[in-house]
């Protein structure tokens, strides 16, 4: 039995229609949406609308942490726009069905911090499953999933708050595989050698994994991370990768 895994796709939708390839499902742990390319400043929504000039701006004050700066920059770009909703809303929308229409199947799938939960249900199709704290069976392993990241200055679209992340971590339970988007609360696995920053983790993803010990936990989130790999007792921790980066799934066999 082999399982593809991706995160973070961002728009890639010419390779997430090959990311199935030579295996028997694939699994995505999030981030369709492309809204700020980090690594082109002239791809996403924002950088459709305002310019590779303004993203890059926008970039540099995140990347320098002033969150407050790069908050009123943005506002100031959107109020030139007449219906900012509407904007980003057809935006998302032209990126899911070119997404959604792309991926193979089967799939399993759960929501990244930038996705937007209440569109999906518009674009799924047979053969593709959302979870988000819950569990299935693939080809005899139990498989957990927990979909979403934790609140940030970023303020992206699906972020939860502690507690209601631990709860979704503690309704899947002990599973065989553990899939979320944000990674456990480990400095290594959290830190983005290119952003130059700490991105947020999960001591509830980290707490259940001490505890029920699956055997593996994937996860993405941290585009570059400084280290990529992680074992925790027998539990082998896996970012997955940045899918829009490399285009190449990760594979999980048995």
């Amino acid at each position: 039995m082999r399982v593809n895994v991706v995160s973070d796709v961002h728009g890639r939708a010419d390779a997430l229609a090959r990311a199935g390839d030579g295996a028997d499902a694939l699994i995505c742990l999030g981030d369709l949406v492309l809204f700020l390319d980090y690594d082109d400043a002239g791809g996403g929504i924002f950088a459709e609308l305002f310019g590779a000039d303004a993203a890059t701006k926008l970039i540099d004050l995140r990347t320098e942490r002033r969150f407050d700066d790069a908050r009123d920059f943005s506002r100031s770009l959107w109020a030139t726009v007449e219906d900012r909703q509407a904007v980003i809303e057809g935006a998302v929308r032209r990126q899911y069905a070119e997404l959604f229409e792309a991926m193979p199947t089967p799939a399993y799938v759960t929501y990244g911090n930038v996705d937007i939960p209440p569109l999906w249900p518009d674009y799924l199709r047979d053969g593709v499953r959302v979870l988000d704290g819950e569990v299935v069976e693939i080809g005899g392993r139990s498989f957990g999933f927990v979909g979403g990241g934790l609140q940030t200055p970023m303020r992206t679209p699906y972020e939860v708050s502690d507690d209601e992340y631990a709860a979704k971590v503690a309704a899947v339970g002990a599973v065989d595989v553990l899939c979320c988007h944000i990674p456990p609360d480990i400095p290594e696995l959290l830190y983005d050698v290119q952003a130059r920053r700490m991105e947020r983790g999960s001591t509830a993803v980290l707490d259940a994994v001490r505890d029920t010990q699956p055997d593996v936990l994937m996860f993405g989130h941290v585009h570059n991370p400084l280290a990529q790999r992680r074992r925790i007792g027998r539990t082998e921790c896996i970012n997955v990768g940045h899918f829009r980066g490399t285009g190449t799934p990760y594979s999980l066999s048995w």
